[in-house]
């Protein structure tokens, strides 16, 4: 009974530090895409972040959302954090059996990054409501190089700091 015991104790200790990682490292590289696209966007374009929040949320609610307020600005908020919770948790997942992930965290997250990118650009935004943005080339490129030099390795190195708990 007691080994019993142990076990869904270690079990459910487990399922917390990968949730715990999960939520820390999603949102860490949630917030710093948020924080980097927000002030490119103004800069460039004098966009408000209030836009970019309803952009993503045309994800689900399609065109529309950009004439919508405040609610539709948190909904496109949660749905950034949740991607990037689950695209944390997948990484958890794949470093628990795969050292390299948190031995290399840069490199690992560069290529995670990239991952991301590729995901999002061909698979889900393909797939939902959203219309095509038509962004500048020069935009393209920063949110390329922002999915590889900011929001992969912050994802892998959040990782690695719980991962380096066990």
């Amino acid at each position: 009974m007691t080994s019993l015991a142990s076990a869904a104790t270690s079990s459910t200790s487990d399922f917390s530090r990968a949730f715990k990682a999960s939520v820390a490292a999603g949102s860490v590289s949630a917030t710093v895409d948020l924080i980097y696209i927000s002030t490119f966007s103004y800069l460039m374009a004098g966009v408000m972040p209030a836009r970019i929040l309803k952009s993503i949320a045309t994800g689900l609610l399609g065109p529309d959302a950009f004439n919508g307020g405040a609610g539709v600005a948190a909904l496109g908020f949660v749905c950034h954090y949740v991607i990037l919770i689950v695209a944390a948790a997948l990484f958890w997942m794949a470093a628990r059996r795969i050292p390299f992930l948190t031995q290399r965290a840069v490199l690992a997250g560069v290529l995670y990054g990239l991952a991301i990118w590729l995901v999002m650009n061909y698979i889900v935004l393909p797939l939902s409501a959203a219309p095509k943005f038509n962004g500048s080339m020069l935009g393209k490129v920063c949110n390329f190089a922002a999915h590889l030099v900011l929001i992969g390795p912050s994802l892998a190195l959040t990782i690695k700091r719980f991962a380096t708990k066990l």
